[in-house]
Order: C-alpha cells, then sequence, then structure tokens
C-alpha cells in the first residue's frame, strides 16, 4: 500500500524530487507540495533581479506546475505547527495534513531587532521577490534623489549594494546608498576578495560604515550604535539570516542556531519520519554556511532518501563539500570568485555566474516558463 509524502517548500533542496514526482505516483505513493505561493525564486539571481538583468520570469520555478502536471498535489498554504507524535502537520489556514514521510526546505528569513517598526521602507532581501518590489519602487521614484541603506556586510549585502547602484545608473536615478557593514566588509573571506570589493564599492560612490552596527530601524531612520542615525526612503535588511521558529516549537531544532537538526542522511535527529535541506536544517557535525551550493547539491540524496523512507530500504549520506566555488555578482560588470583561500575578480568570474545560474534554470524550468530560456550566456 502506498504512502504519503508531504513537502513542505519547493525551495532549492527540493527541485529534484519535485521533477520526479511522477516516480513517486507511480510507485503507488502520494505527493503533497505545500507552500505558501505556486513560484520558488533563485536566490542567486536575487541581486540581478534587482539590477533589472533579469525579469520575474527568468528567476523562478513554476513548482505548482511542476507537481500537479506529474501527478502530486498542490496545497498554496503555510505550515504553523508540527505534531508529529500524529504525523500531522498543522496549517495557518486552520487546516491540517497528514504524512507518512515529510521534508521541509523552507529557506531561513531575516532576524529583526525588537526596536523595528515595519513597513514598505523597510525589505528583508528574502524572500528574493521583495528584491523586484523595491526595485520597481525606486523605478517609480526616479525623478527625485533616493536614499538607499543596506544593512549587512557579508556576500548578500555586497551584492545589494553593488546591485542598487547598477540599478540607480540604469533608470537614471539619483541614490546616495550606504552600505553598513557591522561586522567588517565579506567577513571570512580571503583579504584580497575584501579588498576587491572594498575598490569596488567605493570607486562607484557606495558609502561604507564598517564596525556599525544597526539597532533600531523606525519610521525611515536607522540607528547605529556610535548612536548616528541614517535617513533612507529604503532600508534593505541583508544580514541575521535564521531558521523560522517552527522547529523549536516541535522540539526540533538544533539548540544553538535553531535549524532543523539532521543527520547525514538529512533526516530528523528526533524523528526518522522528518527530513530536510537548504537553509532551514542544521547538519549535526558540521556547521554549513547558508549558501545555496549546499542545497542544490542536496537535491538528489533527498529525493533517494525520501524514496527509501516510503519503502523502508537503507538511506543515502550526503557529504558536503569543504572547498566550493562562490561568485558574487558586484553589479559593475564584475564578479569576486571564492574558492577555500582562493579568491579573484573580473568580468570573466560574472560570465562564468550568469552561465552557471541560467544553466541550472533551464535544468528545473518547466512548461511554457522555459520556453524563453536557453543555456549559455
Amino acid at each position: 500500500m502506498g504512502k504519503h509524502l508531504v513537502l513542505v517548500g519547493g525551495g532549492h533542496a527540493h527541485l529534484t524530487t519535485l521533477s520526479k514526482t511522477a516516480d513517486f505516483v507511480k510507485r503507488g505513493h502520494g505527493l503533497t507540495l505545500v507552500s505558501p505561493s505556486a513560484y520558488h525564486y533563485y536566490s542567486g539571481m536575487g541581486p540581478g533581479l534587482l539590477a533589472g538583468t533579469y525579469e520575474p520570469r527568468d528567476t523562478r520555478f513554476h513548482i505548482r506546475r511542476m507537481v500537479q502536471e506529474r501527478g502530486g498535489a498542490f496545497v498554496q498554504d503555510r505550515v504553523a505547527g508540527i505534531d508529529a507524535a500524529r504525523r500531522l502537520l498543522k496549517l495557518h489556514s486552520g487546516n491540517e495534513i497528514a504524512y507518512d514521510v515529510v521534508s521541509f526546505n523552507i529557506g531561513s528569513g531575516i532576524r529583526l531587532p525588537a526596536d523595528t517598526e515595519e513597513g514598505p521602507w523597510l525589505v528583508p532581501v528574502k524572500p528574493i521577490e521583495n528584491l523586484y518590489h523595491a526595485r520597481e519602487a525606486i523605478r517609480a521614484r526616479r525623478a527625485r534623489p533616493l536614499r538607499l541603506v543596506v544593512i549587512g556586510g557579508g556576500a548578500a549585502g555586497v551584492e545589494i549594494a553593488g546591485n542598487l547602484w547598477h540599478l540607480a545608473r540604469s533608470c537614471e536615478a539619483r541614490a546616495d546608498i550606504v552600505l553598513v557593514a557591522g561586522g567588517g566588509l565579506l567577513d571570512g573571506w580571503p583579504i584580497r576578495a575584501q579588498d576587491l570589493a572594498r575598490r569596488s564599492l567605493t570607486q562607484r560612490g557606495i558609502h561604507l560604515r564598517e564596525g556599525e552596527r544597526a539597532l533600531a530601524f523606525r519610521a525611515g531612520q536607522v540607528k547605529l550604535e556610535s548612536g548616528a542615525h541614517l535617513s533612507c526612503d529604503l532600508c534593505f535588511l541583508a544580514s541575521g539570516v535564521a531558521p523560522p521558529p517552527l522547529f523549536r516549537q516541535a522540539g526540533l531544532a538544533d539548540p544553538e542556531d535553531g535549524g532543523l537538526l539532521v543527520n547525514d542522511c538529512l533526516q530528523s535527529i528526533a524523528d526518522p519520519r522528518i527530513f530536510g535541506g537548504g537553509d532551514c536544517i542544521s547538519l549535526a557535525g558540521a556547521r554549513l554556511p547558508r549558501v545555496g551550493v549546499h542545497a542544490v547539491r542536496q537535491n538528489p540524496v533527498l529525493r533517494r532518501n525520501l524514496l527509501a523512507a516510503l519503502e523502508e530500504r537503507p538511506l543515502h549520506s550526503f557529504r558536503p563539500r569543504k572547498n566550493f566555488l562562490l561568485i558574487l555578482n558586484l553589479g559593475d560588470e564584475t564578479g569576486i570568485a571564492r574558492r577555500g583561500a582562493f579568491s579573484g575578480g573580473g568580468s570573466g568570474l560574472l560570465h562564468l555566474k550568469h552561465w552557471i545560474d541560467r544553466r541550472f534554470m533551464h535544468r528545473f524550468q518547466v512548461s511554457g516558463e522555459a520556453k524563453d530560456l536557453r543555456p549559455g550566456i
């Protein structure tokens, strides 16, 4: 007798499973995808979406169509709670879904300080769709000078600041851009990469405030530790990424970072019927940086293990690579690459990033949304 697999979230680590939905159905199993949106946006192309290099159709997967056309079911909702003892998911709508095996790929979000006044002026960089809406808002206001602040000196903050400059230039807007890098610029990256990023940003007039942390966000004002206040029309939050509280509430979380604590088979330590991948998990014994490359490489392992769990067969191990390639889009037609201790910069690296991203999109985009895309640069 077939069993029921529920996928929560259509992120990078679930894409292979979604594309192979028919394999599960042919073996007599049911597959249901629960997601708040019919689309999943690829985070690696988010800065390009902000800059206008890409349009939404270039950067998203139609996950509802992907699962339904292959015989699965789609539920547009969010999971509000996990009842592991009864194998039930409680949804925001008030409905419940029963599962035999469940897998989570719901990403991470931006943690807001307690002293935060939310509003349209505050733009968390996740979900990625926020960047498109911010792009259109900037284009609509381009007739007057804009004050733009980016919080976070990591890879996301550097890419957002650089591509805001690209956007302003392309739509002939006057923009004053400030990047607040409380922990320094590209902390943990090779010094050469830090120097390349700093030079690229400052040469374009982007103001860096390194070593100053943001304490409060209130009505177009960012308060810094130094006591300074930055006025802004839009403030982009690109720091403080964390998994959602769902797993802590269910007693399934890593006590330190709150991610779903899993073993090397991507299986919950606390419950063998629960799996997960991507930014929302914490791999026991290995602190993985929350970057998309790990989620992409978890794809085939997670698909095999979900089918094996349904059919009570042995599981496969996921082995993360220590050295992997990361390329940042600086928004000035150049990129910065890092692989282990190696780093470098140049236009060729950005072309390589575009090629890698477009190839990945072409692999998983489906039906009408794939027809406009061709592999290559």
